[in-house]
C-alpha cells in the first residue's frame, strides 16, 4: 500500500505541474459529460416515467454508473492505454521489475483529469437521492456504497480483459468500448429497460446488472431480501476470469522489439 500511496503522489504531482490545464481538463471533463443527465432529462420532458421509473430514480441510476465508471477511469487508467504499452515497448521494464505486474500497470498512469465526472456524479446524487422515494436506513445505505465500489471494480475487470486481448492482437480491439464506454452510457437507464435478454446478458455473462438494477429495487423498495441488497458482492467473482485471461496472455506475450 505504501508503494501505491507514492505512484498515486507522483502522478498527481506530474500531472498538476501545469496547473491551469489540469483545472480546464477537470473543468471540460464536468461539461461535457453534462450532456449525459442532459439526455436523461430531455427524455423525461416527454414521458412521465421510463420503465417504471421516474425521473430521479432514473437519475440514480445514472449517478451509480458515472460514479463507479470514473473510479475504473481514474485508478485503472494503465489498463486502458495498455496496447501502447505495448507497442512502445515500455511494458518489457515491469517484467524485469521484483514487483507484480498488474500492480505495475495499474499503478503506472492515474487519470485524475476524470474527476470532472466524480463531482458531476455527486451532484446528481444530491439532486436525486431525497426525490427518489427512497426510504433510507442502514442497509440501504450501506447498499448505495456497495453499487460504487463493486461497480468500479466491474468496470475494472473490463478493462484488464481489454488489455489481456492486448497481448493476442497488439493493437486494442475497439468492440470493448461497447462494454465499458458502451456499459457507462446504456447504464444512464436500469438495465431492464433494454429487455430481458439484455438483462439477462449484463446479469449472468458480463454482471453490470448486478451492482445497478438489482440492488436499485432493493433501495426503493420494490423488491426485498439479503439477495438484493448484496447483489453488487455477486458481481465481485467476475474479477476472477478477467485476472485468468491476463495472466494466459502474459505467458503468450512476445515482445514486439521496439
Amino acid at each position: 500500500m505504501r508503494l501505491y500511496l507514492r505512484y498515486f503522489a507522483m502522478n498527481l504531482k506530474g500531472q498538476m505541474q501545469y496547473r491551469l490545464t489540469f483545472a480546464l481538463n477537470v473543468f471540460g471533463r464536468f461539461v461535457i459529460a453534462f450532456a449525459t443527465v442532459a439526455g436523461v432529462w430531455f427524455m423525461f420532458t416527454r414521458f412521465s416515467e421510463v420503465g417504471g421509473f421516474t425521473l430521479e430514480q432514473v437519475l440514480l441510476c445514472t449517478a451509480v454508473t458515472l460514479g463507479s465508471f470514473t473510479m475504473a477511469e481514474v485508478f485503472a487508467r494503465g489498463f486502458d492505454i495498455f496496447p501502447r504499452l505495448l507497442g512502445d515497448g515500455q511494458f518489457d521494464r515491469y517484467l524485469v521489475r521484483p514487483r507484480n505486474v498488474v500492480f505495475q500497470v495499474l499503478a503506472s498512469h492515474m487519470e485524475f483529469a476524470r474527476l470532472g465526472l466524480i463531482v458531476q456524479a455527486a451532484i446528481v446524487f444530491a439532486y436525486a437521492l431525497p426525490r427518489a422515494g427512497v426510504d433510507w436506513t442502514l442497509a440501504r445505505a450501506l447498499t448505495l456504497a456497495l453499487m460504487l465500489a463493486c461497480g468500479g471494480l466491474v468496470f475494472f475487470g473490463l478493462y484488464v480483459i481489454y488489455a489481456a486481448l492486448s497481448f493476442f492482437t497488439v493493437e486494442g480491439l475497439e468492440f470493448m468500448n461497447v462494454l465499458t464506454h458502451g456499459g457507462r452510457e446504456f447504464g444512464r437507464y436500469p438495465y431492464s429497460v433494454y429487455g430481458r435478454g439484455v438483462l439477462r446478458f449484463l446479469t449472468f455473462v458480463v454482471p453490470l446488472a448486478l451492482f445497478q438494477y438489482y440492488p436499485l429495487l432493493y433501495l426503493l423498495g420494490r423488491e426485498d431480501g439479503l439477495a438484493y441488497m448484496l447483489s453488487p458482492l455477486l458481481s465481485l467473482p467476475f474479477l476472477i476470469p478477467c485476472y485468468a485471461l491476463f495472466r494466459v496472455g502474459l505467458k503468450k506475450y512476445r515482445s514486439t522489439g521496439s
